[in-house]
């Protein structure tokens, strides 16, 4: 074997790489076929929405088109409710409660003191609200990349 070796080895550069090159047409094909199953294979699928925690607090800066406002909303899906303290910029806090079950009493506690209820068709949004969603792709939106 060892002899083979050298006796291959001995030879002009162009008789040893010419076997290989036979092959070349095969192995490019097999290559590409290989490549391009493993893209379609590898597809990136549509998101799909993570359900929220059951309870949860978070600070939304609303901007509706100038009119500047701070939410603090704490969710609580087992207790049915959401509590939100809103806050127009420069603006009196509101506090807002809604249950499950559409009700919804707003107040506020600086002078002069105001309440009203609302009745609303739906309760708070449900964890899993997004079940079911189509996936429309992507688009921008005031300079974000948003997913829609």
């Amino acid at each position: 074997m060892l002899q083979t070796l050298r006796g291959r080895m001995n030879k002009p550069m162009a008789s040893r790489i010419a076997p290989a090159a036979k092959h070349t047409p095969i192995v490019f094909v097999f290559l590409t076929l290989s490549v391009c199953s493993s893209v379609s294979s590898t597809k990136s699928t549509d998101p799909t929405p993570t359900p929220w925690p059951l309870q949860f607090h978070s600070i939304l800066f609303m901007n509706y088109s100038g009119a500047l406002e701070i939410i603090d909303l704490w969710y609580d899906w087992p207790n049915g409710r959401n509590f939100n303290i809103m806050q127009d910029q420069l603006g009196e806090l509101v506090y807002d409660l809604e249950w499950n079950n559409g009700t919804s009493f707003v107040y506020t506690l600086d002078s002069p003191k105001r309440c009203w209820t609302a009745q609303l068709e739906v309760g708070i949004l449900r964890p899993n609200w997004l079940d079911g969603a189509n996936y429309l792709g992507q688009e921008k939106v005031d300079g974000f990349l948003c997913n829609v």
